[in-house]
């Protein structure tokens, strides 16, 4: 298993120091996610500043872009990696997607798969020089030439990552995908029992191999070195949890767990705005559910316990604090790897 971590919002002309940073500490890969800032710009510096470091998008909406764009995006920073960049995807919401982005929202599922299918036939295209020729339900690639194409590179096969929650996303990796992005809303009963099985029975409808399929979460964890700041991490926890369980989308976690009622309460209090009354509804048995608790020291141990037979890489969701000593880090990165 790997130990990656989140890149920090640290501005983009930070962005160098903090890989080289975090490739010191020892971690094995960084990831970025879409939110306030393009995703893809940080990974181009973080790589130009490193040797060693995987990195990655977790997630980049595909949905908001055309599959030959993202193809385009992917493809340079392979190349300027060395092979170091693992693309993940999702698809957002309907909301996000329709009024923010001004893209179509539609059988989302079905979407991205062939989304998926369309940004590998744009890839062979440009190693192998192979006709335009993906025709799909949603996505076409019909016109290339010679001078729209940045053509073949030493490693042409880029890791392409599924984000999802449900169970209809999850076969949607296991047919298409090369991994799966498990959302930081998770627990590993869930993983076991819902998500697992549906990526293996899309990977058997598809008649693909799951032999080398990657999973990779992002952990939620309370800890710190005073009551305070632990006090204060774990405000922020059940402020995460409380938000995603508003969202419907995630809705099917929390009734695993036995709270639908709590994640249809939750959606009353965020359209009715009081956001501040949401957290304090979050039980100690969801959180300890979604999340590890203890010391920094001895959180390497718990996740790689938590984890073992379950995911290939994982990390922490909240990013390494940029005034922590960074042997603290280090030690804790040397504990995961026992």
């Amino acid at each position: 298993m790997k130990i990656d971590t989140q890149l920090r919002d640290c501005g983009l002309d930070r962005v160098a120091d903090e890989a080289r940073r975090l490739e010191a500490i020892g971690f094995d890969g960084l990831w970025t996610f879409e939110s306030a800032h393009d995703p893809f710009l940080p990974l181009l510096l973080a790589v130009t500043a490193t040797t060693r470091l995987t990195v990655g998008t977790n997630i980049t909406v595909a949905l908001a872009r055309s599959p030959f764009v993202l193809a385009q995006t992917a493809w340079d920073l392979q190349k300027a990696s060395d092979g170091r960049f693992h693309l993940g995807v999702g698809t957002q919401v309907r909301a996000h997607v329709e009024r923010r982005f001004s893209m179509p929202f539609d059988h989302p599922a079905a979407r991205i798969t062939d989304y998926i299918r369309c940004v590998r036939s744009i890839w062979n295209s440009f190693q192998t020089g192979a006709r335009a020729e993906h025709d799909g339900p949603f996505y076409r690639f019909s016109l290339i030439t010679p001078f729209f194409s940045p053509g073949p590179i030493d490693w042409p096969d880029i890791p392409v990552y599924l984000a999802g929650v449900n169970a209809r996303m999850c076969r949607a990796a296991g047919e298409v995908a090369d991994g799966f992005h498990v959302h930081p809303i998770h627990s590993p009963a869930y993983l076991r029992d819902v998500v697992m099985p549906a990526i293996e029975d899309g990977a058997r409808r598809a008649g693909r191999s799951l032999e080398g399929f990657a999973l990779y979460a992002p952990v939620l964890a309370v800890h710190g070195e005073t009551e305070a700041e632990r006090a204060r991490v774990e405000a922020d926890v059940r402020r995460q949890i409380a938000f995603y369980g508003s969202t419907p989308n995630y809705r099917a976690l929390f009734e695993y767990h036995g709270h639908g009622e709590l994640a249809r309460k939750l959606s009353q209090l965020m359209r009715a705005g009081e956001l501040d009354a949401m957290p304090a509804l979050v039980p100690d048995t969801l959180l300890d559910a979604f999340a590890i608790s203890g010391d920094l020291s001895a959180l390497g141990r718990r996740l790689r316990e938590r984890y073992a037979g379950i995911l290939s890489r994982v990390s922490l969701y909240f990013p390494v604090p940029p005034d922590d000593p960074d042997r603290r880090w280090q030690e804790f990165v040397s504990d995961f790897r026992g």
